[in-house]
């Protein structure tokens, strides 16, 4: 990849105008790119011979590639990522696009997470894709936490935050758990947690196990290390990552190794996991970032792209990410605008609920 604006640079006008055409048919149709059908585009008057020669430089090069021997040509994951990067033409939001989206952020009487369930269906709708959104964490300060049994293999515990808020989430306590070994957990954790939130608690905890190891009864340690796994373990009710619209990702799909990258991709969502790595995805730098098959580490064994933005609360700290995840040939000139409009709102959105 790093050798993709090189290899853009060196190329001549005509090589150029080859490459970038047979990239936007692909993503137009999805389908091979001939020769013939490219003298008809071209902005000059050549030969079908002379481009495919062009071609077969191109494919020499690691950026085309014949997915059948008479076939016209499709551009490889470099080719797309050298498009993406060098080639890429991103025009604004379509106003009927912004109107939806704006029409979702409308409404002051949901909760954040009706809101961005709305946001996931928003996107999905207008993008046929799948939408990812990575819901903000409850940042206030904790006031109370509660651990309660609920059967031998179930507890529950209850987050009391000292805005008001309260979570309780049900979760599988380790074995041989005590009334007394669950209060102990409870009363170690409302020690520390007085005035510090959800995140201040898990490194504080960290730290404070590491300095008491030798004084917190075993199961009492268990119970605290699976109650903290609980606050960010998928699957649960309060999920923090939203996943609509998975059903457009099966339009058009007729070939059996697309059935079974899609039956993987399902597989990833259904599990929901790596929120993290979600997020750090995102992190890596303000604004939209893309990621093309293998290069999504999220979601490898798909062979789909990631279109993903932060977004940020009024600290321009980020606090959650919305995306798009489609096939390799998504519209990326239309997407990214829409990926980064939304973003924006919603971190708009949420930072003015903070202060309400």
């Amino acid at each position: 990849m790093s050798d993709g604006p090189k290899i853009l640079s060196e190329m001549n006008d005509r090589s150029r105008e080859v490459f970038r055409r047979v990239v936007e048919g692909y993503l137009a149709s999805g389908d091979p790119v001939g020769s013939r059908t490219l003298t008809r585009s071209m902005s000059e008057k050549v030969s079908a011979a002379t481009v495919r020669n062009v071609m077969q430089d191109l494919e020499y090069l690691g950026l085309l590639d014949s997915p059948h021997v008479s076939a016209g040509r499709i551009p490889t994951q470099l080719g797309l990522r050298m498009f993406v990067d060098g080639l890429l033409e991103v025009g604004a939001v379509a106003a009927e696009d912004r109107e939806k989206i704006d029409a979702t952020l409308g409404s002051n009487r949901q909760d954040v997470t009706s809101l961005l369930d709305r946001v996931g269906a928003t996107l999905s709708g207008i993008t046929r894709g799948a939408s990812l959104v990575l819901a903000p964490k409850h940042e206030a300060p904790i006031r109370h936490i509660e651990f309660v049994s609920l059967a031998a293999d179930r507890a529950l515990v209850v987050l009391v935050f000292a805005d008001g808020h309260v979570e309780n989430r049900v979760f599988t306590p380790p074995p041989g758990q005590t009334a007394s070994s669950m209060r102990e957990a409870a009363n170690f954790l409302n020690a520390l947690a007085e005035g510090k939130t959800l995140s201040d608690l898990r490194h504080t905890i960290v730290e404070e196990m590491s300095r008491r190891r030798q004084e917190i009864d075993t199961l009492a340690h268990a119970l605290v290390e699976s109650g903290l796994a609980l606050w960010e373990n998928p699957g649960e009710q309060s999920e923090r990552l939203i996943v609509r619209g998975r059903s457009n990702l099966l339009d058009g799909s007729t070939e059996a190794q697309d059935f079974e990258r899609i039956r993987s991709l399902f597989d990833d969502l259904e599990r929901k996991r790596d929120i993290a790595d979600f997020l750090e995805l995102a992190e890596s730098g303000e604004g939209v970032r893309i990621f093309i098959g293998s290069e999504n580490k999220l979601f490898s064994l798909s062979g789909s792209s990631l279109v993903v933005s932060p977004y940020m609360n009024a600290d321009r700290k980020i606090i959650g990410a919305v995306g798009v995840i489609g096939p390799t040939r998504l519209n990326y000139g239309r997407i990214v605008p829409i990926v980064d409009y939304t973003a924006q709102l919603v971190g708009r959105l949420v930072s003015d609920r903070g202060k309400g």
